[in-house]
C-alpha cells in the first residue's frame, strides 16, 4: 500500500458516504467503511485503485494495480486529486471562521474535504445522467452506460466508456443501452463528441473557456457547467447556485438568492457548497 499524506484534520466519514452513493456499478465498488474499490484510465490501460481513507492520521492508503508500473506515479496524483488531499484546511477554516452559515458547520466538520475527479469526462458525462432524477436512478443509468460501452478492466470490472466510444455509438444506442430520454441520449452524445473532438474537462483547462463550450451544447446548463467546473476543473470558487440542495440549505432561496449569500464566501465557495450538501445529505 501507498501511503499518501495530507494536512489534517481531515473528516473522512462524509467523503466516504459521499463516494459511496455515487458508485456506478461495474466501475467501483464501495466497501464497508472507509474503503472504495475502482477503475482509472491510465496511459497504460485500465487500471485498478484502492483507497482507504482512515488508514491512519494524517495519512490515506492507496494500492494501486496497474498494466504498466510506469503508470503508478500518474495514478497516485490522480487520486491525490480525487481526494483533495493537497487542500490546506486550515485555510479554509479561517476563510469561513466569522461566518454565521458555515462557521458552525467547519466546526463540526473540520478539514472537510472537496470530493473531486479522477476523469473529467466521466464526471461530467454523470452529471449530465443525473440530471432532474434521482441519485439512485443515476447510479443505475451509468452502470447501464458502463457495461454497454465500457472497456474490460482487471479483476473483472469496466472502465468508464472513453469520449470516442460514446461518439462513435450515437444517440440512439444511447437511449437503447441506457434508457434515457432521447433528448437526453442526444445530449451526452453531443458532449462525447465535443470531447473526442478535444474539450479540456482537467484540471489544468482553461476554466471559462469549457464553461463556455458546455454551455453551448444542447441539454447543458449552468448547474452542470458549475458542477463540473467544482469537480473536475478543480475550481475553489465553483459554486452551483441553482442546486436544490443548496437553495433548500440556504433557506430555500432562488438560485439568485444563493448567488448573492455566496459571494461573501469567496474565493472558497466550492468547499461552502461541500458543507452545506454534507450537512444536507451526507452527514
Amino acid at each position: 500500500m501507498i501511503r499518501l499524506p495530507y494536512r489534517p484534520p481531515f473528516t473522512t466519514g462524509p467523503m466516504a458516504r459521499a463516494i459511496a452513493a455515487h458508485a456506478v456499478p461495474g466501475l467501483e465498488v464501495a466497501h464497508h467503511g472507509a474503503e472504495h474499490t475502482r477503475v482509472v484510465h491510465a496511459p497504460g490501460g485500465p487500471a485498478v485503485v484502492r483507497v482507504v481513507l482512515d488508514a491512519a492520521p494524517g495519512v490515506v492508503s492507496c494500492d494501486v494495480r496497474a498494466a504498466d508500473p510506469d503508470d503508478v506515479p500518474h495514478v497516485v496524483g490522480m487520486v491525490r486529486g480525487w481526494l483533495d488531499l493537497d487542500a490546506d484546511p486550515a485555510e479554509v477554516a479561517a476563510a469561513f471562521g466569522a461566518d454565521p452559515v458555515l462557521a458552525p458547520l467547519v466546526a463540526a466538520r473540520p478539514g472537510l474535504r472537496i470530493l473531486g475527479s479522477v476523469d473529467g469526462f466521466e464526471t461530467a458525462a454523470l452529471a449530465i445522467l443525473g440530471q432532474q432524477v434521482s441519485l439512485a436512478a443515476a447510479r443505475t443509468f451509468a452502470g447501464r452506460l458502463v457495461a454497454a460501452f465500457g472497456t474490460p478492466a482487471p479483476e473483472g470490472m469496466t472502465a468508464f466508456p472513453e469520449p470516442a466510444d460514446l461518439a462513435a455509438a450515437g444517440p440512439e444506442a444511447i437511449r437503447a443501452a441506457v434508457g434515457v430520454t432521447g433528448a437526453r441520449a442526444r445530449s451526452l452524445h453531443g458532449f462525447a463528441e465535443a470531447a473526442a473532438a478535444g474539450l479540456d474537462l482537467g484540471p489544468g483547462a482553461d476554466r471559462a473557456a469549457t464553461r463556455s463550450a458546455l454551455l453551448a451544447l444542447p441539454g447543458i446548463g449552468p448547474w452542470t457547467a458549475d458542477y463540473v467546473a467544482l469537480r473536475a476543473l478543480g475550481d475553489r470558487d465553483a459554486f452551483p447556485s441553482g442546486d436544490l440542495v443548496l437553495r433548500r440549505a440556504l433557506g430555500g432561496v432562488t438560485a439568485r438568492g444563493a448567488a448573492l449569500m455566496a459571494e461573501a464566501w469567496r474565493p472558497w465557495r466550492a468547499y461552502a457548497a461541500i458543507h452545506l450538501w454534507t450537512r444536507e445529505v451526507f452527514s
